[in-house]
């Protein structure tokens, strides 16, 4: 997993806690805990950090889903009639 750039990780900031974060591997952590005493973790997909709250990640999971899905088939049509 390619390392983000210093100057990213100097303005992303945890969405719960509002911590900096640090990348470890394919993850960014909060710096400080939360407070039940956890550093709460951010997967880091193709690149891109996904700094959602956890109860969230699931239902944007699947509505990226949805949409990659409605994307394929709207650019079906497309392909056909060149």
């Amino acid at each position: 997993m390619p390392k983000l750039s210093p100057e990213l990780l100097s303005v992303l900031r945890c969405p719960v806690t509002g911590s900096a974060l640090v990348q470890e591997g394919d993850e960014l952590v909060t710096v400080t805990a939360d407070a039940s005493g956890a550093k709460l973790r951010y997967r880091i997909e193709d690149g891109i950090p996904l700094l959602l709250p956890p109860e969230l990640l699931p239902a944007a999971t699947a509505a990226g889903s949805d949409q990659h899905d409605a994307g394929q088939h709207a650019a079906a049509p497309r392909h056909a009639a060149e």
